[in-house]
């Protein structure tokens, strides 16, 4: 029993080493958008900040083991202790800094961010749970303007929230928006690829031609770049319907490929064999 329990401790110190050791070289970059809005880079999803008189208001946090560098950037900035996190969904590289930053901060997130987090096989540390959670939209008033987070359904996933800083012109889309990149659709979360092109359309009437738009992944982007995300969404699945239609097997979709105009797409985390998985997967059935 002795030795069990031996083995088990240093198998999961082995484990927490190798995950300090991924991210032990990466640091949080901070880009400054408006006056007091900033997007922070780092590893998992991009960081929205609203730095102010109020405090600091942050949306989504990346994993558990960057939570320290982002608070040192945040202590740069005026407190480490942001007053609101706020979920643009459940995945662990937007929510893993939760049970870091929920001990002090008010987590809000959509419903089923809660109901995610508490059903994942390992239970969740009671500080990592949003405390205030809403169904379709909330507003939060902080630093002088109207923050609105907007549940986007069966999207990335069924947990997506858009979060809107609507004095600042500035749109956060978490994983909805990857931009220049082919996205993950967490089918078996809830998520549609139908749904991410609703969102993105959602999104695209919020914005002017000065709007800055904060992606889940990839680099600051704007208008232009949303709807180039959009027509790559439309085209590629009309595509590959029309191979569905046409008697194709995934293999042959596979082989055919989605030709050169999209080949850089396939650069990030989603491949274009990923995505044409996922394509596949929404339309066969």
């Amino acid at each position: 029993m002795h030795r069990l329990l031996t083995l088990t401790l240093l198998l999961l110190a082995a484990t927490h080493s190798a995950a300090e050791d991924r991210f032990a070289g990466i640091e949080i970059k901070t880009q400054k958008l408006t006056d007091h809005i900033y997007m922070l880079t780092g590893a998992g999803g991009n960081i929205g900040l609203s730095v102010g008189d109020d405090g600091i208001l942050m949306v989504d946090d990346q994993y558990a083991a960057m939570a320290p560098k982002i608070k040192a950037v945040l202590a740069n900035l005026g407190d480490d202790t942001p007053a609101y996190v706020l979920n643009t969904h459940f995945h662990g590289d937007h929510t893993g800094g939760n049970a870091t930053f929920g001990r002090d901060s008010i987590i809000i997130a959509h419903d089923n961010v809660r109901v995610r987090l508490l059903s994942a096989a390992e239970a969740p540390a009671a500080s990592s749970l949003p405390v205030i959670t809403y169904n379709d939209e909330v507003s939060v008033f902080f630093n002088g303007e109207d923050i609105r987070l907007l549940h986007m359904p069966v999207a990335h996933t069924d947990t997506d929230t858009f979060v809107h800083f609507k004095t600042s012109n500035v749109l956060h889309l978490g994983d909805i928006f990857w931009n220049g990149l082919f996205p993950f659709v967490d089918i078996d979360s809830g998520g549609n690829v139908d749904g991410v092109m609703q969102g993105i359309a959602a999104a695209l009437a919020l914005c002017n031609t000065n709007t800055q738009v904060i992606p889940g992944h990839g680099p600051l982007g704007n208008p232009t770049q949303l709807q180039a995300f959009q027509r790559m969404l439309q085209v590629t699945s009309d595509l590959v319907k029309a191979q569905i239609a046409a008697g194709a097997s995934l293999d042959e979709i596979l082989a055919a490929g989605l030709g050169a105009e999209w080949a850089a797409w396939g650069s990030g985390f989603i491949t274009q064999e990923r995505w044409l998985r996922t394509l596949y997967r929404s339309y066969a059935s």
